[in-house]
């Protein structure tokens, strides 16, 4: 998973032509690293995409641009849109995220 550092990159990401998953997350976030375990098994489901993840804490402004009030959070993005948008809430265990990304890319 690619690390985004700046919001410029984070723009020059999101508009691709093919959805892009991108994760938000804080170092100090205990539901962070348990995601960390099991996210690896996720992106090898979901090989076909591009991944990204943005420390919340370090590149400011766009948690809230993008409405992400709870971490880890996983959006994707197309065409400089959000598509889609999973909040900390249901991003407990990798059957949530798979069901989550399955409904939203097929």
């Amino acid at each position: 998973m690619e690390a985004i550092q700046t919001v410029e990159e984070f723009n020059g990401i999101i508009v691709s032509e093919e959805p892009v998953i991108i994760k938000f997350f804080a170092d100090w976030c205990p539901d962070c690293k348990r995601m960390d375990m099991f996210i690896g098994d996720v992106m090898d489901e979901f090989k076909n995409y591009k991944w990204y993840e943005v420390n919340s804490d370090e590149v400011e402004g766009l948690a809230e641009q993008y409405e992400v009030m709870g971490i880890p959070s996983v959006l994707i993005f197309q065409n400089g849109e959000k598509l889609a948008h999973q909040h900390s809430a249901y991003t407990k265990s990798p059957e949530s995220v798979t069901d989550f990304l399955h409904q939203q890319l097929g």
